[in-house]
């Protein structure tokens, strides 16, 4: 098992270095891809383009240039921003990562809770009413995008019945620090935290309830029910432990990018300056550094978290070990 677990970290080490490699050739290689003229400005001389080439070393070869962009950003922490001059983009993506991790961790907890009971109670309720109206719940939650979703979350609870009992409470739009004040912190993010986690409750019902019932034509089942095992504990003890690795696939590589700025979009809706707004907004000025640096930030989540996903199989599937 140690040994499986030793072989996936090591491939996660293989996977960054071509993933950082991939990034930094397509942003600073590629033809036509000069960021001294970026950094120059327009209609600059040719003597002023070659001193920020100089300046900035990117006269040097690739393999330099590639490897001083790594030294600044993972262990000098000072690579600085083409366009506002002397801004750390290290320290801001450091910034930004709490409110992201905030954002998404809550609401996978949302999503992993809620789809779980959903599409369990669909699964033992296969072809009823319940089943159907849950299923037809999930479609509804799917089929709603996220950035209208929280412009009519945030036309609700903060135009509209602003001033009712009912969301009185709200916040307005932005984040406050788990530190300064826990309870602020909560009450900021719980409706964004909704306005994402419905989009993968339907998702993960749906996926989660054709496991089971999947799993519950399985020659292990019928073995359990000759064993005079109840049906629930049938459902709840074995079905659903396997019916969980597609669960669990789907939620490594979800959640990885979202952490790594795939909630963009609930993060500009609810002005929360996470990984996602920070890229974002380095895209509305081709900021490459920090374009570059957060692209780099997001593979490591993603490649984190779909490394976790194969140490749980390790635990949920024996036969994953051999391998």
């Amino acid at each position: 098992m140690f040994l499986a677990i030793a072989q996936r970290l090591g491939q996660m080490l293989f996977v960054m270095l071509g993933i950082s490699i991939t990034v930094f050739l397509i942003f600073f290689a590629t033809p036509g891809a000069d960021p001294s003229a970026r950094i120059a400005g327009r209609n600059a001389s040719p003597e002023v383009l070659e001193a920020v080439r100089k300046s900035f070393g990117f006269d040097q070869p690739f393999y330099v240039q590639y490897l001083i962009m790594m030294k600044k950003i993972f262990i000098s922490g000072d690579l600085t921003s083409f366009v506002n001059r002397g801004w750390k983009v290290v320290p801001a993506i450091l910034d930004a990562i709490p409110v992201t991790l905030s954002l998404v961790i809550g609401a996978a907890v949302l999503w992993v809770i809620f789809a779980i009971i959903i599409g369990t109670v669909a699964a033992a309720t296969r072809g009823s009413w319940l089943d159907k109206a849950l299923m037809i719940m999930g479609l509804i939650g799917i089929s709603m995008p996220v950035y209208w979703l929280g412009e009519v979350m945030n036309l609700i609870t903060q135009s509209r019945f602003k001033d009712t009992w009912m969301f009185s409470w709200v916040p307005p739009l932005g984040y406050k620090n788990f530190s300064d004040s826990p309870k602020a912190w909560f009450l900021t993010l719980i409706i964004p935290w909704i306005t994402l986690a419905i989009l993968y409750i339907g998702l993960y019902a749906r996926v989660l309830r054709a496991n089971l019932i999947e799993a519950m034509q399985e020659d292990y089942v019928r073995t359990a029910r000759a064993k005079g095992l109840s049906e629930t504990r049938i459902l709840l003890r074995h079905a659903l432990r396997t019916s969980l690795i597609s669960f669990i696939t789907l939620f490594g590589l979800d959640f990885g990018a979202l952490v790594g700025g795939a909630a963009l979009l609930t993060e500009v809706v609810f002005d929360l300056h996470g990984v996602g707004k920070l890229t974002y907004e380095a895209l509305l000025t081709l900021d490459l550094p920090v374009i570059m640096a957060t692209v780099l930030y997001a593979s490591i989540f993603v490649v984190l978290a779909n490394a976790l996903v194969d140490v749980i199989y390790i635990f949920l599937d024996p036969r994953v070990r051999t391998v």
